[in-house]
């Protein structure tokens, strides 16, 4: 795959991992591919990484799959209901920015170990079911899987270079596959155990399986304190880069929506908790489809704008019908949401690539996308808790979700226009290119 139009980046086949943008680039010296043994073959760290990756979305998904059961448990008022819903993914953009920091100081590898430790003791403590154990263990979860979403897609891409098309398809997958998982074992689990709680803590497994794989790749680098290299110019002050990032805010106030809130739409619509989270997790899987096929899409075209803006009224109209919609056309209407939150997550991470020249601002576009998209984002989750406390339905979030898809459409469509952040004018003092 290949793309020579004017105004581009040449673009082959090996920058399908040009959404894995490495949160390490500026340090300096550059750090070195994770070392390898007999016992820890490249195939070993493959699969640890995947592991890792399928332990980033179940916190979200899972919660929701049985939120009715542990509000009815707990008697949690609507407001906190909307803040367990909301923390994790708040924490994303909160925590995004330390990651950096930690690998410099710690290696990456070890890093990421402490994390994903972190990550699973916060599920073990969510698990307990009382509301201070599900806050603590909330806030250490999100916590936890901003650090490791920032360090992953650096060692994918560092040490699977000749591999980056594979390896990029298999970790974002993974990541999907996490999210479905969540949301269709959940609430069997509640059915085959009879406790919320367990269903909640079971999560803690496969997560102290992925720790316990990476244990031995961490353990084993040598680190060397890196100091961090001088930079250029601030993405924060350029026009376009706050443009993408409107896009990707908007895109995360409907993804991380998805996760907290569709199976609780579907439970109120009537739909059972079994088939609700069965519903959540097939419009999941069909978020793998669209992030695999918008991209290809992406790269192929000058300019994206038509393909956002589709993708994002795609999304919103899908939600809104899930709400609003005739119950037999529910599986529709999740899928319709599920094919357009895929592409629209997809080609959001794209525009990282196709509007930068180089790693470096593509670093530091990614750092403020997830801090500003995350952080602002998790309001999408809030205002629907708040929108169903205050009204006792999910209508009005049926038309907050219809501004949203609009605004992201517009955002999408500015996005897409071909440009680079380093060519903006606003970048170098007003200087027009």
């Amino acid at each position: 795959m290949s793309n020579d139009k004017p105004g581009l980046p040449k673009l082959t086949d090996a920058t399908a991992g040009g959404m894995l943008v490495d949160a390490e680039v500026d340090e300096v010296p550059a750090p070195e591919p994770t070392a390898t043994s007999r016992g820890l073959s490249l195939l070993y760290i493959a699969v640890a990484l995947i592991l890792c990756g399928l332990n980033l979305r179940t916190v979200f998904s899972s919660f929701a799959a049985v939120l009715q059961e542990a509000t009815a448990a707990t008697g949690m008022a609507p407001a906190l209901v909307a803040l367990l819903s909301t923390v994790p993914v708040t924490l994303l953009g909160v925590f995004a920015p330390v990651a950096p920091g930690l690998a410099r100081r710690f290696g990456a590898e070890r890093t990421l170990l402490g994390a994903m430790a972190l990550l699973t003791l916060g599920l073990v403590v969510r698990g307990i079911g009382e509301v201070p154990a599900l806050l603590v263990g909330s806030f250490a979860a999100g916590a936890s899987i901003a650090i490791v979403n920032v360090l992953l897609p650096g060692l994918v891409k560092r040490d699977f270079a000749h591999r980056l098309g594979l390896m990029t398809g298999m970790y974002t997958m993974s990541i999907c596959a996490a999210a479905a998982l969540g949301a269709g074992f959940t609430h069997p689990i509640y059915e085959a155990t009879g406790s919320w709680q367990w269903a909640l803590g079971f999560w803690a497994i496969p997560a102290a399986l992925a720790a316990l794989v990476w244990t031995p790749v961490a353990l084993k680098q040598r680190h060397a304190r890196r100091a961090l290299a001088a930079t250029g110019p601030s993405v924060w002050r350029s026009r376009t880069a706050w443009q993408i990032t409107g896009f990707m805010t908007m895109q995360a106030m409907m993804s991380f929506s998805v996760f907290a809130w569709l199976a609780p739409i579907l439970r109120s619509r009537g739909v059972d908790g079994g088939t609700a989270g069965a519903i959540v997790a097939v419009s999941i899987v069909l978020q793998m489809g669209g992030s695999l096929l918008a991209p290809a899409l992406a790269v192929k075209l000058r300019r994206q704008s038509w393909l956002n803006a589709t993708v994002a009224l795609m999304t919103g109209a899908g939600f809104a019908l899930s709400i609003f919609g005739p119950m037999q056309g529910i599986w529709l209407w999740t899928a319709l949401l599920g094919l357009g939150q895929g592409s629209l997550t997809a080609v959001a991470l794209t525009m990282i690539v196709l509007r930068t020249r180089d790693a470096h601002t593509a670093a530091h576009l990614s750092g403020m996308m997830q801090g500003v998209g995350y952080g602002v984002g998790s309001v999408g989750t809030l205002l629907v808790g708040q929108l169903h406390a205050a009204t006792g339905g999910f209508a009005a979030a049926g038309v907050m979700f219809l501004v949203i898809g609009t605004g992201c459409a517009v955002f999408g469509l500015l996005a897409g226009r071909p440009r680079f952040i380093e060519d903006d004018g606003r970048l170098d003092g007003g200087a027009k290119p």
